[in-house]
């Protein structure tokens, strides 16, 4: 039998941060909760320093905070910090929309109408956690169309953290984004309408900036 290669640190690194990550927007750990490397790292079979960096890159990202030498905690859910990372957000989906539409082979709109599928199956399900799966997937055929990686990085940064609040939105009894509105964004990337699917990106961001405002 070959012997295995050992796993990169930086794959250990990758692999607990996805799993904190997913797990605080989730809310498996709730807003304000303590968290400890040590702990995590028993519960993920992993040494303490790859979750150290995965904390690292959590408090970047805003989804933990720190004070050194005291404690790690996850950040409060901030109407305002969510409202700010969706305009961002939201400005680069209608960027690589205008950029990916002309670019689009057809397994793309293919793969766009099977997240769509998922999604409106999920949303009659009640399952809230895999329609947002599918709307990322969906909308993830875009990014990786306009091979834009600086605008990928950015709404692979602060996309989490519009999700808790869309989760926790959803979870209060809200609904999920129509799918309609997917609908409407393939028709148009498949007549090559640039135009009408920026439009429609705009309509959908739109649509979900406005959870993050008071009730």
């Amino acid at each position: 039998m070959q012997a295995l290669r050992p796993v990169s640190r930086t794959l250990l690194r990758d692999r607990a941060y996805a799993v904190i990550r997913d797990a605080i927007v989730a809310g498996e750990i709730e807003p304000g909760a303590v968290v400890r490397d040590a702990d995590l790292a028993e519960q993920l079979g992993l040494s303490r320093a790859p979750v150290r960096e995965a904390f690292s890159r959590l408090v970047d990202e805003g989804l933990l905070e720190s004070k050194p030498q005291s404690y790690t905690r996850v950040t409060p859910l901030v109407a305002a910090d969510v409202r700010d990372a969706a305009a961002v957000v939201g400005a680069l989906h209608e960027l690589v929309t205008r950029v990916a539409v002309p670019r689009l082979r057809p397994e793309d709109l293919e793969e766009m109408r099977a997240a769509n599928g998922r999604f409106v199956a999920a949303v009659r399900a009640g399952d809230v956690d895999e329609a947002l799966r599918a709307d990322d997937d969906l909308h993830d055929v875009l990014v990786r169309a306009a091979g834009n990686r600086a605008a990928a990085a950015t709404v692979a940064r602060y996309t989490p953290l519009i999700r808790r609040l869309e989760r926790r939105r959803f979870g209060e009894g809200g609904s999920c984004r129509s799918a309609g509105l997917h609908e409407r964004l393939i028709e148009a990337c498949a007549a090559g309408d640039v135009d009408a699917a920026v439009r429609v990106t705009e309509e959908i961001w739109r649509t979900l900036t406005a959870l993050a405002d008071p009730d």
